[in-house]
């Protein structure tokens, strides 16, 4: 199993960082979108 991770990462490598940053902005969307109604 560590190996299929391994390879994953390997073939995956030039698209990791985009998608981490998509993901966080994600989180960010949806952390506002909680905190929003008590903003207002």
């Amino acid at each position: 199993m560590l190996n299929d991770l391994k390879s994953a990462f390997a073939r995956n490598a030039t698209t990791l960082l985009p998608d981490a940053v998509g993901a966080a902005a994600l989180v960010v969307m949806l952390a506002v979108a909680l905190h929003l109604p008590g903003l207002l």
